[in-house]
């Protein structure tokens, strides 16, 4: 065969499976019972099936027929009500061996019926189990009470073989149903992780905002008295804040109905690179905010920033922005310096202040430096944030340049 032939059979195959998967379950088990049922009554292999007992004398007649097709229709049901077919084809199987026809391929749809009940009964699997074991026991006294020639190992030996195929019909549903447990918990996962991304964006967005506008608000006060000519600066000032926050928090609303199914996503997809990204402006405009508080900043850039992919990026960003926050409401006034170096590797930022001497052990870390520190680990790197002996603060990370191709 040519390996042009060979791929054009595969080819073939898999758009075969694909209908046939994309078939309804009682299309598939009604054209499975209609094959068994089909070749049961096919000279090669009508003969190769069960005889229980060894009472096979009688050739089939209209009644034998009529049991053999019995032990295979059933199975059109096989999944939809897996006890009632395991009990019709029971029925039909016992009736066929104690009237003593001769063997039928038919009677292998009881093996078919029990691994359906083992893989696919929902409810009272127990008490099927023990019900399909006591009509094995009454259909071998019955066939013993007929002078089987069969020994006690034989009956036993049979039963171990029903009870396998009921066993790999439970292997497969346990196993099915340890996969969709893992696949649930995959989602609670991600969706756990995603709530907390977005904890933290919110928590960026309005610690920032909320600090920002509170400092604008108390010196647009402060001028109210002293130049009122400047008052309406600060106002600007505030709306502005406001603008760019109720812009950043409509975004996160957008993740969040996303995430609700309201974008159109699969579930359990992940939202796209583009709208995971907040909305957020440059670090020059970052500090430029924050000088216009009347909190004196200073940005220092070093090397390129672009191309960088997204999520470093924000990193930066948020790095930035949560020291700046910090600065402002606990070292309100004095001077902060951030430094950002983009090195061909790695990003490298420090964002100190000159506020005043901290006292030892008086520095706990809060939601802001936790999250941060989480944020920038998830890129690959790291944040340390301490005081500085001279008097104020400093945080200092850094994590590798990731590429803007290489963004997954």
């Amino acid at each position: 065969m040519s390996e042009a032939a060979g791929v054009l059979l595969a080819g073939y195959a898999r758009a075969l499976a694909a209908w046939w998967h994309s078939r309804d379950q009682l299309l598939q088990d009604g054209i499975l019972a209609a094959a068994l049922a089909s070749v049961s009554f096919t000279p090669a292999l009508a003969a190769n099936g069960v005889a229980l007992g060894e009472l096979a004398q009688h050739r089939l007649d209209g009644a034998g027929m009529a049991l053999a097709v019995a032990q295979a229709l059933p199975l059109v049901v096989r999944r939809r009500w897996p006890a009632l077919c395991l009990a019709a084809v029971a029925v039909a199987f016992g009736l066929f061996q104690l009237a003593g026809y001769v063997s039928t391929f038919a009677s292998c749809g009881l093996f078919i019926a029990l691994y359906s009940a083992g893989a696919h009964t929902a409810r009272h699997r127990r008490g099927l189990a023990w019900s399909a074991t006591a009509g094995y026991a009454a259909l071998a006294i019955a066939l013993a009470l007929r002078d089987a020639p069969e020994r006690p190992v034989d009956w036993f030996t049979f039963y171990f073989l029903l009870a396998a195929c009921w066993g790999a019909g439970g292997w497969v549903r346990a196993r099915a149903a340890a996969e969709a447990a893992h696949r649930d918990q995959s989602v609670e996962l991600a969706k756990a992780a995603e709530r907390a991304r977005i904890a933290r964006e919110l928590h960026d967005v309005v610690t920032h905002h909320v600090t920002a506008m509170v400092v604008q608000a108390d010196a647009t006060q402060f001028v109210l008295e002293t130049a009122p000519d400047r008052a309406a600066d600060g106002l600007g000032a505030i709306s502005g804040t406001g603008r760019q926050a109720l812009a950043e928090l409509r975004h996160l609303l957008g993740v969040l109905e996303s995430a609700d199914g309201g974008g159109g996503e699969q579930p359990g997809a992940q939202p796209s690179g583009q709208g995971r990204v907040p909305v957020t402006g440059s670090l020059s405009d970052l500090v430029a905010q924050i000088s216009s508080t009347g909190h004196p900043a200073e940005l220092i850039e070093k090397g390129q920033p672009e191309p960088m992919a997204t999520g470093t990026q924000l990193a930066v960003y948020r790095v930035v922005q949560e020291s700046l926050t910090n600065a402002m409401k606990h070292a309100p006034g004095r001077r902060t310096v951030a430094e950002v170096d983009y090195g061909d590797g790695e990003i490298r930022i420090e964002v100190s202040n000159d506020g005043p001497v901290l006292a030892a052990g008086s520095f706990t870390a809060g939601r802001g430096l936790t999250g941060l520190r989480e944020r920038v680990s998830r890129c690959g790197g790291e944040v340390q944030a301490a005081a500085r002996p001279a008097g104020g603060f400093s945080v200092r990370a850094r994590m590798p340049r990731i590429p803007a191709q290489a963004e997954p």
